[in-house]
Order: C-alpha cells, then structure tokens, then sequence
C-alpha cells in the first residue's frame, strides 16, 4: 500500500518509518528543504532510540522516501497522513489548527482516485468534520472518506510503542474507510493489537482525554508527594500501596517536578478551552494545569531552601535538561522554568544533558553549558538532578563531593537514597520522602 506522510515531525517521521517496516511504501512530505536534504542521507534530526536504524534501513531498501513535493506524493497515495504540528495558541491556549487546515486544502488539490486521509496530528474534537469541509469545498466532488486515527507514542519508547501498541484507535464513518485502514494496520494484528473502531469525534476526544488522564496521575502524585514532605510520609511507599490496586495501576506515579513535553501541556490546555467552548467546563484538568505549572515555580523554590534561603552570587548545577529521559525534547521542560527561577533569583546556572544540549542552548541560551555530568558540578554551590537519565543513576559520589564547592543535591526523581548520599557528606533534599 502507497502511504503519503505529510509532516516529517516527531510523529510522521516514527509513523512513516514503521509503516515502511511493516512493507508499505511511504513518502514522507516536509516544507523544510534542509530537513528533507539531511533524511535523505540518513541524518536523523531528533533523538529516539532506534528511530535511526528504521529509517536508514527502510530507505536503502526503498521502501522510505523524503521529499518537499506533496503533489506527486499525495497522488500516488491510497492513504494520506496528516502529521503536522498542533501547537498551543498564544493567548487563549487553544490548538493552532492552522497547519492542519492548510494541509488537508493542498492534499484535496493533488488527490488521484478514491483516497482515505487521516488526522494523525492531535486535534479537537470536530477537527475531523472541518477538514472533510475544507477538502470538499476545495474540490467539489473529490472522493475521500476523512478518519481520525490519533498516536499514542512515548517519546523514548516511540517504536516500541507503534510496533506494540495497548490499542489502535481509528475513527471512520464509512465501511470503505474501514476496510483500508485495517489493511494499513494488518501487520499488527499478529501481535493481537486491540483495534477499536468508533465514530471521528469519539476517536478525536479519546487522544485528549488519555493525555489528561496520565496528567492527572502525575499532579496527583505530586500533591501527595508534598502532603508527604510535611506529614513525614514515603511519597513512594505511598505510589507502590496505592499503584498495587488494579484499579488505579502503578505507571505514571513517580512524584517529580511536574510533567512537561511536546503532548501534556498543550493537550490540556486544549482540552480546557475545548470543553469551554461546548460549555461544559473540566475542572479537574483545569487544577491539573495550574498545579503542574505552580509545581515547576515550586522546584526552584525546595533548590533556594537547600542554598539557606538564597542562590544569589552562587552556582547551581542542573543535571537532565530534557523534560524525560531517552529524548532530546525540550518543549516545556521543568528545566526551563528552574532555570529562569533561579536565575531571576541570582543564580549561575550551568547543565548538563546526555542528549538534549543543542535544543536546550536554542530555548535556554543565557545559561552555561558543560560537556560533562563532572564538568557541570564544579565549583557548583548545589546540584539539581532534574531528569532521571541512566547515565546519572550512578554517579561517582566522592568524585563530585570533591568537585562542588558546597555538597547540596537536590535529587528531584527520587533516585538516590537517602543515607547513600549523605554518607558522603551531603546535605540531601527529595521529593515527598519525608
């Protein structure tokens, strides 16, 4: 089956690259001429495990192709994917659908024959009905049934995640529809998959409200985690009691300082306005989104408390830049709103990322950077650990006791014991551990 991929981002080009693995030919459709030019020698321009294996393969056995051409792709496509960004709207936090709108226009003028386009860009409810509008008023008669099929990838785990997924979700509104997308997804159904087929808004809502959910688990947690801190309770003795019950499970109940990332901040937020504007206001994910904001301030604040109550003229080290591990994706790191706290509090601030460095320099470029976990804690007045990278699981603890100028670590993903550390002569702060 010929699949056009339009958006060659975090989503299209994991999408486009396991479907090529699973024997479609895929085209990859980008406006970014560099981008395109760097694919097509095998230069992967994000960091995801595995992601550069898959895509150099499946373009040396020509199964995969990059282009800025959407005319001749979408063409020779039965099966077109939009896979374009979705960003917050500044101001009111709604989803920008402005680059999906333009998407679904040019995909209607180039389409050949009967052809299945799909939102695979996380959109609101109703998108689906607005871009089966714009294509039909963009080209009068043009036969294309319109389905809604959102992504369910963990940044980090993103191939695992699409070759073994907990389910597929499609939303279609014809049989004909139907058919091609269960052919386009009959490779996993040797893995038994759980393919749920429901109506387009249903399908729309289903991405939104999965998001807001795990968001939810985390705020939670936190909140506890703090309840913890003053009640002189074990946040995570606490996260295992309650994540042993089947009804609540143990995934995302790790206390930390606060979610970021390219999905959670933004999904919530729209999901917000979405509900607003169909008058039927959340408040549980409005909390969510201010208490996860207040959490990232909140961190800056338990570093300020383990400096005496001030970090002015003093050098704070930060350890994990990325809002998680196995990614090089700043977008809405903690990191950042630490930083800029600490900073506005007096602070040298300087970090360190396994992989995260070039994107962190572009959205942080005021702060120092350092090549090495070792090379950033020296001289340092505190050392923040913000994001659990194995690489920082086990660092040389009399090497950095030896380097910092004061021995504070402020270990904000519980990653370290306690008595481990402060055997070594540090004065240790965590999360929710009493």
């Amino acid at each position: 089956m010929h699949i056009a991929m339009i958006g060659a981002g975090y989503v299209g080009l994991v999408s486009g690259a396991c479907f090529a693995d699973f024997g479609h030919v895929v085209t990859c459709v980008d406006t970014d001429p560099d981008k395109v030019d760097r694919l097509n020698r095998g230069e992967i321009p994000i960091f995801e495990p595995g992601l550069e294996d898959h895509v150099v393969r499946n373009r040396d056995e020509e199964r995969l192709f990059f282009t800025t051409e959407l005319p001749e792709a979408v063409a020779k496509a039965d099966v077109v994917f939009i896979a374009v960004g979705t960003p917050s709207r500044r101001g009111d936090g709604r989803a920008d659908l402005s680059y999906v709108y333009a998407a679904a226009a040019e995909v209607a003028r180039n389409i050949s024959g009967y052809t299945v386009v799909v939102t695979k860009s996380t959109v609101p409810v109703g998108t689906g009905d607005a871009v089966e509008r714009i294509m039909r008023d963009e080209v009068p008669g043009v036969d294309v049934s319109v389905v809604s099929n959102p992504e369910f990838l963990r940044e980090g785990a993103a191939i695992e995640d699409f070759k073994r997924p907990d389910r597929i979700v499609i939303g279609v509104e014809d049989e004909r529809a139907q058919e091609i997308m269960g052919e386009v997804y009959r490779p996993l159904f040797v893995n038994q998959a759980p393919v749920i087929y429901t109506g387009r808004r249903t399908a729309e809502l289903i991405k939104y409200a999965s998001n807001a959910f795990l968001a939810t688990k985390i705020t939670f947690i936190n909140e506890m985690a703090d309840l913890c801190e003053k009640a002189g309770a074990n946040v995570q003795e606490v996260a295992r009691g309650i994540g042993l019950d089947n009804r609540i499970g143990t995934k995302f109940l790790h206390a930390g300082p606060g979610f970021g990332g390219s999905c959670f901040p933004k999904d919530t937020r729209a999901l917000v306005e979405t509900a607003r504007e169909f008058e039927t206001p959340s408040r549980i994910v409005e909390a969510v989104v201010t208490v996860n904001e207040a959490r990232k301030a909140a961190m800056a604040q338990k570093v300020l408390r383990a400096c005496g109550g001030s970090v002015a003229g003093k050098t704070v080290a930060l350890l994990g830049l990325t809002f998680k591990p196995n990614t090089d994706d700043m977008r809405e790191s903690p990191s950042i709103a630490i930083a800029n706290a600490l900073r506005a509090a007096g602070a040298t601030v300087r970090g360190h990322d396994p992989q995260g460095m070039e994107q962190a320099r572009r959205v942080m470029p005021d702060i120092e950077y350092a090549d090495t976990a070792y090379a950033c804690v020296e001289d340092a007045d505190a050392v923040v650990l913000v994001t659990e990278w194995e690489a920082y699981r086990a660092l040389d603890l009399p090497r950095i006791k030896e380097l910092v100028r004061v021995p504070v670590f402020v270990d904000l993903r519980n990653v370290y014991r306690r008595a481990e550390v402060e055997r070594h002569g540090f004065t240790y702060v965590d999360v929710g551990r009493g």
